[in-house]
């Protein structure tokens, strides 16, 4: 009879496997139920170490987060309504468990010995917990970890980490809720703004038919661009220099570089000669007194004479070789 306790120990292990299979099963009944209602679970510290614990045949993605104001958690804040999103609509679309995984949540307020036992200093920490036993089991029962380090991921971002490590499982697909607050406000403005359009349009259609105002935009625009605007805001230039001497430079040598000051500078010079060519070809002749006339003629032609003679100086600034002079900028 020596071989009968023997025996006994033998034929018990099989059976030991199928109570812990059991458990494991029960446990994600029973939770899988409550995320039905409630989704991502509230846990603590007691239900995070139960629902943790192996052996374990499901998945389990727990978010450790700080919400409360005190802890000054802003990250927590912000992506906790996006974890609820992912938690909210993936029991929508997998209300039976087939992709076996719950998706739950710890407050650091509600599980300090959780936060302590795991050595956690920051927050928000999200864990993947992967099967230890059945056809999803994997060999190395440590969690997954995510990376929070580029900032608070949104829901389809999470979900795609999860759907790579949750191979041969359902991945349902994020449902965000209907913002009918913000339809509201955006139907309710563009109503306002098409009465205040309407109310305005005597005023309003005047200013966008003149061929004065299409004409002065379009000879801004012209302006600001050959002066050298998007050269600046591509490269980046300086707004000024020194020159070496203790003063400032505002013109840069060579064509392969500028200032921003210089941009400026350019562009009122092309400003004032392009005003001074309309003037003496629009506005003059059809100055009816002859005095007055003669006077602006006389007024603008200067103007376009020293403005042209700068900007011939300026070339000479950006290539020391530029052949061309006009006085009085000799």
């Amino acid at each position: 009879m020596r071989w009968l306790p023997t025996f006994l120990s033998l034929a018990a292990l099989p059976l030991g496997w199928a109570a812990k299979s059991s458990s494991s099963a029960d446990r994600f009944q029973t939770y899988h139920s409550q995320a039905l209602s409630s989704s991502p679970l509230k846990l603590a510290d007691s239900t995070y170490r139960k629902l943790t614990s192996a052996p374990r045949d499901y998945s389990v993605a727990v978010l450790l987060t700080a919400l409360d104001a005190k802890y000054g958690c802003q990250l927590c804040g912000i992506f906790q309504p996006e974890w609820d999103i992912l938690a909210k609509s993936w029991i929508k679309g997998d209300k039976a468990g087939d992709s076996r995984l719950i998706l739950s949540t710890l407050d650091f307020t509600d599980g300090r010995e959780t936060f302590m036992s795991l050595g956690l200093q920051t927050a928000p920490v999200l864990l993947l917990f992967q099967p230890t036993t059945g056809p999803h089991a994997v060999s190395s029962p440590e969690p997954l970890r995510y990376d929070f380090a580029n900032g608070a991921p949104t829901a389809d971002v999470v979900r795609e980490w999860l759907v790579r490590h949750l191979s041969d499982r359902p991945h349902p697909a994020i449902y965000r809720p209907v913002n009918y607050a913000r339809w509201v406000v955006t139907i309710v403005s563009l109503l306002g703004a098409a009465g205040v359009i309407f109310k305005a349009s005597p005023y309003i259609l005047p200013v966008i038919q003149s061929r004065n105002v299409w004409a002065g935009l379009s000879l801004i625009g012209i302006l600001l661009f050959t002066s050298g605007h998007m050269f600046n805001q591509i490269r980046k230039v300086p707004y000024v220099a020194g020159d070496g001497r203790g003063g400032i430079s505002y013109f840069a040598g060579g064509f392969q570089s500028q200032y921003g000051l210089e941009t400026q500078i350019v562009a009122f010079i092309y400003g004032l000669l392009s005003f001074a060519t309309i003037s003496l070809a629009l506005k003059a002749p059809r100055t009816q007194d002859s005095h007055v006339q003669q006077i602006m003629v006389i007024a603008w032609g200067v103007v376009m004479t020293v403005m042209y003679s700068y900007l011939l100086s300026v070339f000479r600034v950006k290539n020391g070789g530029y052949p061309f002079r006009l006085p009085p900028f000799m």
